[in-house]
């Protein structure tokens, strides 16, 4: 089923209304599956909305949390999702943390009690846009084990880049420290389709292509051991900085039953002008030395380029997903 933007955002809200999540939250969570839906991201997109509506209805989130922030240091902002959506907190925490960064230069926001945030790469761009550099973490439920290790420890904790160029799109770098990111697996299953040899392990530590298989076993990271590492580093700053659940603690993203994930987030962001103000001619410097060699391309510019070709020909819903989803909001 082909829908443009504005008939994707009509039936997402259509369905949180209809699991009882005010208007405001959801049309925050909307706001951005659209937009993964638009930029080629189906596994953060509207397939999260089945996951997401039922842990709405069982109390898993508090789809009427209100999140609480709170300063403490002068350039820290923390925000308290109070088991809620991450993405409202997030919206409220980087509306007090932007200003403290141009002021300050440097500011830090610090996301606790949250849950599953979405793209990093979409806060990446909004920061971009305000002049800022940034540096954004997030930890998940565990899925990856640590290197020579068989439980899952790690989850498969995305971190995202970016900065502005002048009157370009701004240079994005996000990545999920597991070879793919762990919706991807589950995006398969829904599709009832294999996965690649080397995505996943089974509970027996074997390779699998079974998407069934590899949920109930570990992610492989990317870059093995060194994979392994960052990991553990985004471990600490998404979760122990913020008083959050490790990824060991935190309950699955996937199942509407037990207690909220609870798990954290952290943004550095950094104003670029106090230490060079000739920050975007070397920039320009760099990125021009790049695309001066064939076949080179700037990290995120595939998806600015998809976002631009979807906004005019609108998305693919799977037409299985379209139906559920029309069926959730009560218009089957």
């Amino acid at each position: 089923m082909i829908l443009n933007e504005t008939q994707l955002r009509e039936l997402g809200c259509a369905v949180f209304a209809a699991s009882g999540v005010p208007a405001g939250t959801a049309a925050c969570v909307v706001d951005a599956l659209v937009l993964a839906e638009l930029d080629g991201l189906p596994s953060h997109g509207f397939s999260r909305i089945p996951f997401y509506t039922d842990q709405a209805l069982s109390g898993k989130v508090d789809a009427k949390a209100r999140p609480v922030l709170t300063h403490p240091a002068p350039a820290y902002v923390l925000a308290d999702a109070a088991s809620g959506f991450a993405f409202p907190a997030i919206r409220d925490g980087l509306a007090e943390a932007v200003p403290l960064a141009k002021r300050c230069g440097v500011a830090v926001l610090g996301v606790t009690r949250s849950h599953h945030c979405g793209v990093l790469g979409q806060y990446a761009e909004r920061l971009a846009e305000e002049g800022l550099v940034s540096l954004i973490f997030s930890n998940t439920p565990a899925a990856m084990a640590p290197w020579n290790g068989s439980r899952a420890s790690f989850g498969t904790n995305p971190l995202a880049f970016g900065c502005p160029r002048g009157g370009k799109h701004p240079l994005v770098v996000d990545m999920s420290l597991s070879k793919v990111a762990r919706g991807k697996i589950m995006g398969a299953k829904q599709r009832g389709e294999r996965i690649p040899e080397g995505w996943a392990l089974d509970a027996r530590g074997l390779p699998t292509t079974d998407p069934a298989a590899a949920l109930g076993g570990t992610m492989i990271p990317a870059g093995d051991a060194k994979g392994a590492a960052l990991a553990l580093v985004v471990e600490i700053l998404s979760a122990a900085l913020t008083g959050s659940n490790y990824a060991f603690e935190a309950s699955s993203f996937f199942e509407a039953a037990g207690e909220a994930p609870g798990i954290g987030q952290l943004f550095l962001l950094l104003d670029p002008g106090p230490l060079n103000p000739r920050f975007p001619e070397r920039l320009e410097t760099l990125c021009g030395h790049l695309l001066a060699q064939e076949g080179v391309r700037l990290p995120g510019e595939r998806r600015f380029a998809v976002r631009e070709r979807n906004r005019a020909e609108g998305v693919n819903l799977p037409d299985a997903l379209y139906a559920e989803l029309r069926k959730r909001a009560g218009r089957a």
